[in-house]
């Protein structure tokens, strides 16, 4: 019996390359598809009195204070994709929501021009981390559906944020496709 020591280095070559390219998803593969995240979008709120309101701090280095309605407007299930961009100077968490999600954005961003709108967040390893992320003021009318904003976070953390989006959204979009 004859071997082709050729077609054996063949067969071997790629047998490895399956093993280490196609194989078993890594840990870390297996972790992102697991990253979940909220995302909850708050009105700046009025001091009329009433219990609708509350006043939470943005920013852990230096808090601002901003009263909020307690009701978010937009949470997790309109949003469609989230992606970390590169901005100068850093980064920014970029938002695109559905076209549910992008009628209220327009809406409210036409009706309470100039006001602030609070994000809330909660993310890492079951929803340990929670935060208010930034309240940046809605100063023009959004009508394409996508919110940039710099998050108090850091890079790996906005992109856990982000990717937990994504997985939240596949989940939503899937079961209301259904």
């Amino acid at each position: 019996m004859k071997i082709r020591w050729q077609r054996l280095n063949l067969y071997l070559v790629m047998a490895l390359a399956v093993v280490m390219f196609g194989g078993c998803k890594s840990a870390e593969e297996r972790k992102s598809k697991k990253l979940l995240a909220t995302f909850r979008l708050h009105l700046e709120g009025r001091r009329d009195g009433t219990k609708t309101t509350e006043v939470v701090p943005i920013y852990r280095a230096s808090p601002v204070m901003v009263r909020i309605e307690k009701v978010p407007f937009i949470d997790e299930g309109h949003v469609s994709t989230a992606q970390v961009i590169d901005v100068v100077g850093g980064f920014a968490l970029q938002i695109q929501f559905d076209h549910r999600g992008t009628g209220l954005l327009e809406e409210c961003t036409t009706v309470n021009r100039p006001s602030r709108a609070a994000i809330f967040c909660q993310f890492g390893e079951d929803l340990k981390e929670q935060r208010w992320l930034a309240a940046p003021v809605l100063s023009r009318r959004i009508t394409d559906g996508i919110l940039t904003f710099t998050p108090d976070t850091t890079r790996e953390e906005a992109q856990e944020i982000a990717q937990g989006l994504n997985n939240v959204s596949k989940k939503v979009h899937t079961w209301i496709d259904r």
